[in-house]
């Protein structure tokens, strides 16, 4: 879905891409939309008056010692963390991987403190999913804290929040809160053609911030470059994926077509055509088989 995002004859890039997500999201020059975005999320009534970015990355996730990375993480002025992660593929079990991030981040701060747990700051957790996670909720948005049966709060400590973009369907005329601009604008700002579709409250302050970021036509020339260059690596990761794709695929028709070679009850086209290769490809196999 990556590459989709991306279309020259649009005139803006989508915030849900991997450059206008970081262009807007971690523009750390200028924090507004970041700081009014964080704080619809979260569903709070106090504004975030300073974002301050941090490290990323998990070191040491793998047993060669890689990293793991997120999307983006920062810190309030309360020294609240939070994480945001954007999801455009499917991704079942998206949950699991919000709990790691956060549970890691939790242990780094008990770290930090000596193993002492008072006043620890809160940790939000957020994941902006192009796909439906979540079955049996209706809600796109969704808070989730530690409660007991009856629903009661036990613990806020650690928050995650998910926002199901497919399910947002609210009418722009019925528009009003921060987080349904938001999500409005992340879902059609880059299917925008002329000015007379733009909704009066895209004329906010911190959506201008935003809309300029991802605005072809007010890219300067390191920009526009960074953004080719993005658009170059996202074709390169689609190119490799799908012959690792092709590639399983074929290992997989090469062990059907083995066994139906051997039970020789098919011709060379049947069997093409029922694996859904080329002849070629079913001799090929034969003449591996022959060799062995």
């Amino acid at each position: 879905m990556e590459n989709e995002l991306y279309n020259e004859k649009e005139r803006f890039i989508s915030l849900l891409s991997d450059y206008g997500f970081k262009a807007t999201f971690g523009n750390e020059s200028d924090t507004r939309f970041l700081k009014k975005a964080l704080q619809a999320l979260i569903d709070s009534p106090v504004p975030i008056s300073e974002v301050k970015f941090v490290k990323n990355d998990i070191s040491a996730l793998t047993k060669d010692s890689r990293s793991g990375i997120y999307d983006l993480a920062c810190t309030d002025e309360n020294g609240n963390h939070f994480i945001v992660e954007m999801q455009l593929s499917e991704y079942p079990e998206f949950i699991q991987r919000m709990k790691f991030y956060a549970l890691y981040r939790f242990n780094t701060l008990i770290k930090i403190g000596k193993y002492t747990f008072e006043g620890l700051p809160k940790i939000y957790c957020i994941g902006i999913l192009a796909s439906n996670i979540f079955s049996d909720i209706t809600d796109y948005h969704n808070i989730a804290m530690l409660r007991n049966e009856k629903g009661e709060l036990i613990d806020d400590q650690m928050t995650f929040v998910t926002v199901e973009l497919d399910k947002f369907k609210t009418n722009l005329k019925d528009i009003q809160t921060n987080l349904d601009k938001l999500i409005y604008t992340m879902k059609n700002l880059h299917k925008v053609t002329k000015s007379s579709q733009y909704p009066q409250f895209w004329n906010e302050e911190w959506l201008q911030v935003a809309i300029h970021e991802v605005d072809k036509k007010a890219m300067s020339q390191e920009q526009r470059l960074a953004y080719e260059m993005t658009i170059s690596a996202n074709a390169l990761v689609l190119k490799n994926e799908n012959k690792k794709i092709e590639k399983a695929k074929q290992e997989k028709a090469f062990e059907v077509i083995k066994k139906m070679l051997a039970r020789g009850k098919a011709t060379i086209e049947e069997i093409a055509e029922d694996c859904g290769v080329t002849v070629n490809f079913v001799l090929e196999v034969q003449n591996q088989l022959s060799d062995n």
